[in-house]
């Protein structure tokens, strides 16, 4: 669901479509006809931003036609009944009339996902960037427990990250509410162990996202704003204000590898290596955390991110001083020992990776999380179900602006192609600059031809482009990515964001597409 997963995760893709050879039934649920249609049991080509009407609908069969594992939801989880109601209106016909998709269609996908042995669900930010990004993962959420799905091998819920080390990151504090060692921050107890190591009292209070982060530098309230490893003028919606916000800043410092646009802006720029030239450890989207190994000699004249960091600190006052990577991985293993106590740089040289939570040396590591939903549970422990309803995205197309916008990305550039458009000579690449993709039948009305440069406009700016013409969109809708800074589609994309999350709503916005005279 909502994972382009042949262009945003290659690998795992290559592995989808490997194990389809030998039986697999895979269901994709996207607005576009993507490449992974073409190994695809079923392709249910949803209106952008109608997950969670499709979820309960699936989730409405699925109670109706008892193919629920009614032992599993008595023993593991709570609130049922509250699910049971919610979703009783949601029958296949009603999901259908917002969804866009053939009611015996929905009815099939609820029978295949809740009669097989084993199911998962893969999803990545086609679910979480919207308005409603949070209940869409909470409806995921109530469809694997609805059926058993989950704590075993070859079921669960598989949340695609980013990058690489996006899930090693967000454990290591990058997170506003957790310490280093994806440990609670407003937890007492895992507080006190690192204000004991630390010499330091830690505030409780979580910190704040960058959504609220952006609105404070609005109020003024934040004067300053330091950026590392981000990309956030080409990366954020609204692209027109964030450049606003930050201009406003009185002192703005980026720590990159290279000059991105945003830090053309800065006033301090702060050079850091890059990951051929770092020691260290990532963790990938599966929890598996491998050794990264210092491959070139950097320039002389940057640093490691961490040695950066901890020469700033000392500056600042508080010294903080580390020989190597290793040291600080020591650090976190003795803090968060029960999730990184056994996984040392020695076991990893020998065993190449290990899966935490894996809290002693003798420990295999956690390959399959969740297991305890198959084993004895505590009733304080058991799993809620979360009901959501569906609500729609913000801003829908009219006469104004007749097209949905939604943008992901491309294979090739990447993200806001801070690091690919750097090739090495010989590299070839397929797509070299951005493309409005627009249906066959919308390019006819509109008088456009495939190459030529049209305008997008949306209420928030406008930008000139060249159409692909294409079948992988439906009529009304049209995509772009947001990696080259020559075509800035988030200067079009919309400045409203999930209310938990803070994720914004990039998936879904009302644009005009025109010719140029």
């Amino acid at each position: 669901m909502g994972s382009n997963t042949t262009e945003a995760h290659p690998i795992i893709a290559n592995r989808m479509k490997r194990a389809a050879k030998s039986g697999l039934k895979i269901i994709v649920i996207d607005p576009r006809k993507i490449e992974m249609v073409k190994v695809a049991h079923r392709h249910l080509q949803i209106n952008v931003g109608s997950d969670i009407a499709l979820i309960n609908a699936l989730i409405h069969v699925i109670i109706k036609e008892e193919l629920y594992s009614q032992e599993f939801i008595k023993q593991f989880t709570i609130d049922f009944a509250a699910l049971e109601r919610l979703v009783e209106s949601y029958t296949p016909e009603h999901a259908a009339k917002i969804t866009g998709l053939n009611p015996a269609d929905i009815v099939a996908t609820a029978r295949d996902y809740a009669a097989s042995s084993g199911s998962m669900i893969a999803y990545t930010l086609g679910i979480t960037e919207h308005h409603c990004g949070v209940n869409n993962v909470f409806d995921i959420a109530n469809l694997a427990l609805l059926t058993g799905n989950i704590g075993r091998e070859g079921t669960g819920i598989m949340p695609l990250r980013g990058q690489n080390n996006v899930q090693g990151a967000g454990d290591m504090g990058c997170l506003p509410n957790q310490l280093a060692g994806a440990m609670s921050l407003t937890n007492a107890e895992y507080r006190g162990r690192y204000e004991k190591e630390w010499n330091v009292v830690l505030n409780p209070i979580a910190g704040d996202t960058q959504t609220r982060t952006f609105d404070r530098i609005e109020t003024g309230a934040v004067k300053a704003l330091y950026v590392i490893g981000e990309n956030p003028l080409l990366a954020d919606v609204h692209m027109n204000h964030t450049k606003t916000l930050l201009e406003k800043l009185d002192l703005l410092v980026v720590q990159d590898i290279f000059l991105t646009e945003t830090a053309q802006m800065a006033d301090v720029v702060l050079p850091a290596r890059s990951w051929g030239e770092v020691d260290g450890t990532y963790t990938n989207t599966d929890r598996r955390i491998q050794r990264v190994r210092k491959a070139v000699e950097s320039h002389p004249n940057v640093k490691e991110d961490w040695e950066i960091l901890c020469e700033l600190s000392t500056i600042m006052g508080y010294t903080m001083k580390y020989n190597s990577s290793e040291e600080i991985w020591d650090e976190v293993r003795r803090l968060a020992w029960e999730m990184y106590g056994g996984i040392s740089y020695e076991r990893l040289e020998k065993e190449y990776s290990l899966h935490y939570p894996c809290p002693a040396e003798d420990h295999p590591g956690t390959f399959v999380m969740h297991e305890r939903f198959h084993q004895e549970m505590q009733p304080s422990k058991k799993a809620p179900f979360v009901p959501v309803d569906y609500t729609q995205p913000l801003e829908r197309p009219d006469e104004e602006y007749p097209f949905m916008l939604t943008t992901g990305r491309r294979y090739e550039s990447y993200n806001t192609h801070s690091q690919t458009r750097h090739y090495a000579a010989g590299v070839k690449i397929k797509q070299t600059e951005e493309t409005v993709d627009i249906h066959p039948e919308d390019a006819i009305l509109l008088g456009i031809v495939d190459g030529e440069v049209v305008q997008v406009r949306s209420r928030r700016g406008g930008l000139n482009v060249k159409a692909k013409i294409t079948d992988q969109v439906v009529p009304g809708l049209v995509f772009m990515s947001f990696h080259w800074s020559e075509t800035p589609t988030n200067v079009l994309t919309l400045n409203e964001f999930d209310p938990i999350s803070g994720t914004a709503e990039y998936k879904a916005c009302a644009v005009a597409i025109s010719k140029i005279s």
